[in-house]
């Protein structure tokens, strides 16, 4: 994917992120952030979001959807 479309990944993945974020339960924050990304994404945007987590670590995420992404990886694929 291009730079822009990683970037529009990024921001919608931040906006999931700012909704999830105001629950009091941390944990089940991180397992909402991830599964919606599972229940609403194409395959192909998950992957993207996640090869740009390895390649940039996640460079513009917000430090909820980079905790999520990454204690939650395997309900990325």
């Amino acid at each position: 994917m291009s730079g822009s479309n990683v970037e529009n990944l990024v921001a919608m993945a931040n906006q999931i992120g700012d909704f999830f974020e105001t629950m009091k339960n941390r944990e089940r924050s991180l397992e909402e952030i991830t599964g919606h990304l599972k229940r609403f994404w194409e395959p192909r945007m998950r992957r993207a979001l996640m090869a740009h987590v390895d390649a940039r670590g996640g460079e513009g995420l917000k430090a909820i959807v980079l905790e999520a992404l990454t204690a939650h990886r395997e309900m990325m694929v």
